[in-house]
């Protein structure tokens, strides 16, 4: 209740009733369950919730539906676990805030992958590719026992590298890869192997290079520039892409 001094009437104000809802669209499918994928429809009151996606998702499968699948860990963007596709991008759930203009936010899993159940792809393909550009240093130098030491300008360029968290947003965001994913590495992978190439303590760079100059592996990228749109940490693979390229054909 309060005074409305201007009319001189008192007038009368429920706070409680202005409840802030999000209507959270889940695409949901379980092969043990029906053979058809459908959509499950969750009001969410903001008052009651945390801020993000996540926050959202955890309640529904607390509160609503404790059958819904999807991945989470760190809460944290670090992971990388929780990437979805909402509301038509790829994204993390836990850096995705509620509040937004639409009403309805409309959760897929992540595009054009194998799907377990509901929000939870198949990323085996994804982390077999990671294993084969050897993600580690390459460096059987005899004069370092304990560490591999490295200049501040050395150390500099693998910034906007090594912020990678593998949440495959990018390589599902990617028409090349969604096509020939059984042979095309794809932005994540292709960032990571980059990463490696240009670290000035690894000394395998050629062999790096001489494995990914192959017309599936690395040239199947047409410089769409999806991934560097969508990825959660606002790296930049297509330049990565490029700059492998650049190497090649430097070499």
């Amino acid at each position: 209740m309060f005074l409305n001094r201007k009319n001189n009437r008192i007038s009368l104000s429920n706070k409680t009733s202005h409840i802030h809802l999000r209507f959270i669209r889940i695409y949901r499918w379980s092969p043990y369950v029906v053979n058809k994928p459908w959509f499950s429809i969750h009001p969410i009151s903001l008052n009651s919730c945390g801020p993000m996606v996540l926050d959202a998702l955890i309640k529904i499968k607390e509160e609503q539906d404790s059958n819904l699948a999807f991945r989470r860990s760190c809460r944290e963007g670090i992971c990388g676990s929780c990437s979805m596709n909402i509301n038509g991008v790829n994204t993390l759930a836990c850096l995705k805030n509620l509040s937004i203009n639409s009403k309805f936010i409309t959760i897929y899993p992540l595009p054009h992958m194998y799907i377990i159940k509901d929000l939870v792809p198949d990323l085996s393909n994804f982390y077999n590719q990671y294993k084969t550009i050897k993600p580690w240093l390459l460096n059987k130098s005899t004069k370092h026992f304990k560490e591999h030491f490295q200049s501040k300008k050395n150390r500099s360029q693998l910034d906007g590298l090594y912020e990678c968290i593998l949440c495959a947003c990018c390589s599902a965001s990617c028409p090349s890869y969604w096509w020939n994913q059984d042979k095309y590495l794809g932005p994540a992978i292709l960032l990571q192997a980059y990463r490696w190439i240009i670290d000035s303590r690894d000394l395998n760079k050629n062999l790096r290079l001489k494995f990914l100059n192959h017309k599936m592996r690395l040239f199947r990228c047409h410089t769409i520039m999806n991934c560097s749109k969508t990825c959660p940490k606002h790296l930049n693979p297509g330049k990565a892409i490029s700059s492998i390229k650049y190497q090649i054909l430097k070499n």
